[in-house]
C-alpha cells in the first residue's frame, strides 16, 4: 500500500470535516471493517475534542460507515457476505437503470467536463497517490451519472456507494484495480461518445464487480 500520501495528519475544524477524513482513511484501506475507533486516539491524532469525535463517529454511523456495538464502541462497518452480495445487487439495478437513463447525443461540454475529470484520475494513478484517485473516482461517477438528469437516482447512487467504501477499500490502493477502472472509465466516455447505450450500462454493470468480489474473497479466506 502506498504509504508516503497517506501519513500526513489533518486538523479538522468540525464534526463535518473530522467524518469526512475518516470516511477517506476508511475508503483508502488506513482502517479496516471491523477495526475499533477510539475516541482518544482520534482526538489524540487530530487535536480534536471529544464532543468533536462523537458527533463525527455519528455522521459516519448515519452514512453507513461505522457500526456501534453495546460497551464496545464504534467500529469501521463490516459486512457480512449476504450483505455485499445485497448490496451489490441494488447498486448494479440503480447504477445500470441510471445509465440507460441517458438521452443521446450529450452535449459535447458536457462529455469535455467528464474527461477532464478522468484526467484527473489518471494522474492521480500514476502517481500512486490514492486519496487523489478516491476523489477523482468519485468525482467522474457523480459527474456520469448526472447526465441522466435524475437528481433522486444521483442521490441514490451517491448514497449506496458511500455505503461500500468498507468494501472498496479492498482493491482501492492496488494498481492492477487502480489500472483496470480508468480502462473502464475511458471505455464509458467512448460509449457517450459513440452514443452506445448497450456498452454503457454494461461497463457500468461490470465497473462494480472488482471490489464485490474481492471483500466476498477475503471474508471466504477468513473463515477457512
Amino acid at each position: 500500500m502506498p504509504g508516503a500520501h497517506l501519513a500526513g495528519i489533518d486538523h479538522p475544524e468540525s464534526r463535518a470535516d473530522l467524518a469526512d477524513l475518516l470516511e477517506e482513511e476508511i475508503v483508502v484501506g488506513l482502517r479496516y471493517p471491523r477495526e475499533r475507533l477510539v475516541e482518544d486516539e482520534l482526538m489524540s491524532r487530530f487535536s480534536a475534542k471529544r464532543h468533536v469525535v462523537r458527533r463525527a463517529l455519528q455522521v459516519l454511523e448515519n452514512r453507513g460507515l461505522v457500526e456501534r456495538k453495546p460497551n464496545a464502541g464504534a467500529f469501521v462497518k463490516a459486512y457480512t457476505a449476504k450483505e455485499v452480495e445485497d448490496l451489490y445487487t441494488f447498486r448494479e439495478l440503480i447504477e445500470v437503470n441510471c445509465a440507460r437513463l441517458i438521452e443521446f447525443p450529450v452535449g459535447q461540454a458536457r462529455i469535455d467536463e467528464l474527461v477532464a475529470t478522468q484526467a484527473r484520475h489518471d494522474s492521480a494513478v500514476e502517481e500512486n497517490d490514492p486519496r487523489a484517485a478516491v476523489r477523482a473516482n468519485t468525482a467522474f461517477h457523480q459527474t456520469l451519472f448526472a447526465l441522466s438528469d435524475n437528481a433522486v437516482l444521483v442521490e441514490a447512487i451517491r448514497r449506496y456507494a458511500q455505503m461500500a467504501h468498507a468494501i472498496r477499500s479492498v482493491t482501492v490502493t492496488y494498481p492492477d484495480f487502480l489500472h483496470r477502472s480508468q480502462r473502464e472509465h475511458w471505455t464509458m466516455i467512448r460509449a457517450l461518445q459513440e452514443q452506445d447505450s448497450d456498452l454503457l450500462a454494461e461497463t457500468c454493470r461490470i465497473h462494480l464487480l472488482p471490489s464485490r468480489d474481492a471483500y466476498l474473497q477475503r471474508l471466504a479466506s477468513l473463515e477457512r
